[in-house]
Formats: C-alpha cells, structure tokens, sequence
C-alpha cells in the first residue's frame, strides 16, 4: 500500500465517488482528512434535514440525509476491509484513531431528537401506508434504531450510552488485533521432514515456501488454518499436534503476552453491554440483541438451541464413542485427546469410506471451482458472469462483474481467496456499497468476497477441499444475498436490513449444492488427468456427508448456549477469568462431548461474538439452517435441485426483496408456510 503524504481533496482516492475505489492509490494518510470531510458534509446534511422548515417528507429528510451518508459510509467501507486484508501499522493507526469519530457520529444520528422527530412525523402522515415496501420499511427501521440508540433517554443518560457505544467499539477492534497479532506471532520452523510425517506433499511445500520467504530452509508451520489444519488432521507425530493444538487454543490469552490478552477487554465488553442494555431498559445485552432479530425472547432461543441439542448430542456421544474405539484399536492412542480428534476422523473416515482429502482435493482445482460455481449461478439466477478490471490491493485478488441475459450491469464484486501474512482469518462477504436508485441513476452494489485458502506452490493449480468448496459456496451465497437485490433503498437493500438470525439463509442455501451430482460434475476436473470427480467417489462422499455431524451440532450448540448465558445470566461485574472459564465448562457439560484441557482458551479469541456482530446472535447459524435446510428441501422436492423456476422463485422471494420486508414474510412467500425442523434433521442424518 502507497505511504504518500496528505493529498487535496479532490485528488483523495477515498473521495471519488463516480468510479471504482482506488486500492491502489490508498495512502493511510488519506484516511483522516477523508474522514473529517465526510463528517463534516454529514453534519451539514442533518442541519439541513432538521431545520423546521424542512418538510418530513422522504426526498428532503430521508433522500438528502442517504446521500451524504452513503458517501461516508462507502469511503469508511474501503477503509475497514484494507485493515482487515492488509494490515499495517500506519493503517492501523489511522484505523482505530478515525473509528471512534464515526462511532460517535452514529451514536449521535442515532440520538438527534430532531431528526427522531421528522421520521415520526413521516412515519404519521396519512399517505405513509401507501408507500412501497422498502421506504416504509426503511423508517420502521429507522424508529426502531432511534429507540435502540437512546433518542428517548434523558440527556445525561444519551451521553453515557455515547461513551459506551465508543468505548465498546474500541475493545472490538483491539479484540479482533490481538487475535491477528497473536496468531501471526506463532511459528515453528523443523528441519526434519520426519517429523511431519503423513503431512500430503502439496502442504510440506506449502510449509518449505513460507520458510524460504523468511530465508530459512526446513518447513515453517503457523496458527493461520491452512497450515494449521492439515498438521492437525494428518501429521503422525502426536507431540506435534499437541503443540500446535495448545498455541493455537490459547492465542490472546494470559499464556502470551501480556498486551495480547483478550481476557480483561472480555470482561470489560461485557460489563458494558449489560450497561448498554439496561440503559435502554432491558435486562440484559441478549435482550437487547434480540430486538431486530426473528426470535422472539431468549428463553425461546435457548429453547430451540436445548431441544435440538437434545435431539443431537445422543448422536455426537455415539460418534465420539466410536472415534474412541477407532483410535484405540487402530491408531494405539488409548485416551483420545482433543488434538487427536481431526487425525483420528481422517483416518477413520478413509477405512470407512474408503476417500480420503487429499484424493478429493485433486478433483478441486480453484479455476473449474469457480467456473462451476459461476456456471451454477448462471443457471439458477439467469445472470452472466464476467471478468472485469478495477484496481485491487494485492495481485491475488480478482475482480468480477454480474450482468442480466441482456448485458445490463447487476453487480460487481471482488474475490480475495489465498491467506496471507497481515490478513485476518476466517472468511467473509462484506459490501463495497449497496445498491442505490436515487434521481436518474442506479448505483449498482460491490461486494467483497474474502476466504483463507492455501496459496498454490509455485508451478501448481490451487486445490481446494471440500470444506474450502463448501466455504467459498457459503460466502457467494452472502454475496448474491447482496448483489441481486432488486430493492432501491439502501438501508433495506441486499443484506441490510435483514433480521440477523436469517441473513445466513442464503450462505447455507448455497452450501447444499456441494453434496449435489449435478453441481459437483460442473465443479470438479482432475488436476492432472481432466476427469471429472467419478460417480463412485461421489456416492463414498455423500455417504461421508453425515460423519460426525452430530459432533459438528454439538460443537456449534455449545457455541451458540455459551453465547447466549454470558449476554443473558453471567454478571461481568462480579466475575473474572475463572468465572468465565467456569461458565464454558458449564456448558460444555450440558452440550458438548469433545472436552479440552484446562487452559484452553477459545473464548479468548471468539471473534464472532466479541469483535464480529454476533453478540446474543451466535444462534443464528443453527437458525438460519433451518430455514435454509427448509428452502433447499423445496429443490429437492421437484427432483432437479437446479430447476432454474425454482431458482426464479428463490431469487424473487429471497434473495432479491433484502430487508424490505420481514424475513418470516419472505421465507413464507417462498415455502407457502412456517419453517420446520424437520429438513435441517435430515440434512445431518439425524433421525428419531
């Protein structure tokens, strides 16, 4: 990234709005007088929007306000996904200097009794019911957030809730940090290839690439997950996993660097919250979670996460029963500890189902990977994808744009596959910008498609997994959640606006197509021989597709329970590091069959609910399968899971009507009733 010096406005790469974002260009010290221009025409707008003689009415309130706004949020969207994908310290810097402006701008928008004021009155004219479905929406909307932001709080306690809202901000930031850092920290570089026994050869390179690029021969492993998880599915040498495992479950933790460790900023957050809540007049952060959200109250969610657990865990004890006496019998490991579990599953899933990885990967090269996937979209949405130009911010990502049958552009969006060094983990789809019809034009949306991948040695085709497959499924599932709206109105267009329990619908939709025939002889052609995946594996693959599923529930259960007790019944006040230790012991002994050691620390860096949006929403994965289980059933129903009718309909009922309506509302249309359970049971084998 460009270290260039202050720029004029006009020449500012995060101010030109009427072309593609500059990536190239993008200087932190662009960022802070990019910044306090935006905010300043941002509070330009308010004034003028709250003036008494502006009329409530949606083009001079809601239509002026977006404008500025949209700027300003597009500029701090560059901003946010270069310090997650090239990470700096001067970028950093003006990072986490300039966030605590914008949360205090929002938080302040939020609290503007004026403006409050002139969405009621829009909210109160006679003609309001008449508007269409996305304007109406977009002021319940904003009513809603301006209660949630403390409009209506005496004005003593609207300046607490604005110190907490920045302040809460800040330690998510630092959370995610000090997870990057501390897993970035970590290496292990062998000289002896014995050690790394069983490791398939295409990771051992991967290992002696990144120790040549620190000018060390050997094999460098790290905490990132492709060279993580391969070492603990296939490396023989058992003190190897164990080690790995151990640095790996206590990253951001008091066994590392002080400054590192997430434990104090946990109890701090959650201190806060429960604050934030009851400022508000709720009980606790759960409750307040929930306000926007399908569920109704948090007894009904952890209801639903108890009574599929229920009907889960039976089926994960016997899993885990029969892992034991696999590994016991075969591999001579008579206690099965936590990082034998990924070693002792590989090998019990080859003798049982006679594939392994490493076999299927060869059938996964990322460039008919993702012709596949763009085929498939083709035919289920009848869009084209095409490859297109704009300028990126590492010579790995690749830029793409969707266009209808007829060549009109629908979206764009960037594509960022292979872990890096200063990227954060994990994989997601965030937007460049929404789509937008204001006065003559149509802003089309961006989105930004990010996943970890191993990046191929040199001379090689990048080979995917069937997990990393399943992965890249998921995120363009966002992706066209976001990119095919049909919705003009920002705040409810594409992924926003929708209830978070059921924005993950479509990611987990899309996942269904990776255990389908049809799909997987468009996805699949042999590295080295051209074929496609053959139907024997396939039918080996499918018949693998519910291993250990009720493992996998289980795990997921205990995330979403121990989610939903720290925002809703643990008191951060009275409580310390033990205490929080205590409650995941607690709910590992209702949910769980996989128990770590004693210091495992994997709330230290659970970056979903301290730094990532899911806070009191963890649960929303298991929901949001059940609804996405629901609506793949319906493919399934008519016999061809690629009906591109039946994509039609999803498309029309789902995917391109966003938040503009309720999520309920939009599921029903599409399945002609309420969700059952019933498909997300049968999709993992559970029965009974």
């Amino acid at each position: 990234m460009p270290h260039a010096g202050p720029v004029e406005p006009a020449a500012n790469p995060l101010l030109q709005f009427d072309q593609s974002i500059a990536f190239d260009r993008i200087a932190p010290d662009n960022v802070s007088p990019a910044v306090e221009l935006l905010l300043s025409q941002c509070r330009g707008a308010v004034e003028r929007v709250t003036d008494p003689a502006t009329p409530a009415d949606w083009e001079p309130v809601v239509l002026a306000l977006e404008h500025d706004t949209q700027r300003l949020s597009r500029a701090w969207a560059a901003v946010s996904h270069l310090n997650a994908v090239a990470d700096s310290p001067p970028l950093r810097a003006q990072y986490n200097s300039n966030l605590p402006k914008l949360t205090q701008f929002w938080t302040e928008l939020s609290q503007n009794l004026a403006l409050y004021d002139k969405y009621r009155s829009i909210a109160g004219k006679p003609q309001f019911g008449q508007w269409n479905p996305a304007r109406r929406r977009t002021v319940e909307n904003e009513l809603r957030d301006f209660r949630l932001g403390g409009a209506e709080l005496p004005p003593e306690q609207r300046e607490r809730l604005r110190s907490l809202r920045e302040r809460e901000s800040q330690i998510a930031t630092r959370f995610a940090e000090n997870v990057l850092d501390s897993t970035g920290a970590f290496s292990l570089v062998l000289d002896d290839a014995q050690q790394l026994a069983g490791i398939p050869e295409d990771v051992l390179e991967q290992y002696r690439e990144a120790a040549g690029a620190d000018g060390r021969t050997g094999y460098k492993l790290t905490l990132h997950a492709p060279s993580y998880l391969p070492a603990l599915q296939y490396a023989q040498d058992r003190s190897l996993r164990e080690r790995l495992y151990r640095a790996y479950t206590t990253r951001a933790s008091e066994f590392g660097p002080a400054e590192w460790d997430n434990t104090p900023l946990m109890l701090e957050l959650l201190t806060l919250r429960r604050e934030h809540a009851q400022l508000l007049g709720y009980r606790n952060f759960a409750e307040l979670s929930l306000v926007p959200k399908m569920a109704q109250s948090v007894d009904d969610v952890a209801q639903f996460l108890r009574d599929l657990a229920r009907r889960a865990r039976p089926h994960a004890q016997r899993e885990i029963a029969d892992l034991a006496r696999f590994a016991a019998d075969q591999l001579g490991l008579t206690e099965l500890k936590p990082w034998d579990i990924s070693f002792a599953a590989e090998r019990l899933r080859q003798a049982r189902y006679d594939y392994s990885e490493l076999e299927l990967k060869r059938y996964f090269p990322l460039s008919r990977v993702l012709d596949g996937l763009f085929e498939l979209i083709e035919r289920l949405f009848s869009v084209r994808i095409r490859s297109d130009q704009a300028p990126v911010w590492h010579p790995d990502v690749r830029f793409y744009r969707i266009e209808t049958l007829g060549g009109e552009l629908m979206a764009q969006f960037y594509l960022d596959l292979y872990a890096r060094d200063h990227k954060q983990g994990g994989a997601w789809q965030d937007d460049a910008r929404g789509r937008w019809r204001h006065e003559t034009s149509l802003q089309t949306p961006i989105s930004f498609l990010t996943c970890n991948f191993s990046r191929p040695a040199e001379g090689r085709p990048a080979l995917l997994t069937h997990d990393e497959v399943l992965t890249l499924l998921h995120e363009f599932g966002h992706g066209l959640h976001h990119m095919l709206t049909r919705v003009d109105e920002p705040p409810v267009a594409g992924i926003h606006g929708v209830e978070w329990d059921a924005v993950e619908l479509p990611s987990q939709f899309m996942e269904n197509f990776g255990w389908q025939w049809q799909a997987l002889q468009m996805l699949t052609e042999h590295a080295e021989t051209g074929a496609q995946l053959p139907r024997a594996l396939f039918d080996r693959i499918v018949a693998a597709r519910n291993f250990q599923s009720g493992m996998h529930l289980a795990r997921q259960l205990e995330f979403g329970l121990f989610d939903l007790r720290l925002h809703s019944h643990f008191d951060p006040e009275r409580a310390d590091a033990a205490a929080l230790q205590a409650l995941a012991r607690e709910v590992r002994s209702e949910v769980a069959v996989v128990f770590p050691p004693a210091e495992h620390r994997g709330a230290n860096s659970f970056t979903h609910i301290f730094s990532g949006g899911y806070a009191a929403g963890y649960y929303s994965y298991l929901w949001a399968e059940v609804l996405s289980s629901d609506c793949f059933a319906a493919f399934e129903e008519l016999g061809d899971v690629m009906d591109p009718a039946q994509g039609k309909r999803f498309l029309e009922t789902i995917l391109s009507v966003g938040g503009s309506r309720p999520a309920m509302e939009s599921f029903i249309a599409f399945r002609g009733r309420a969700p059952s359970i019933e498909a997300l049971l049968r999709h993992n084998g559970i029965t009974g």
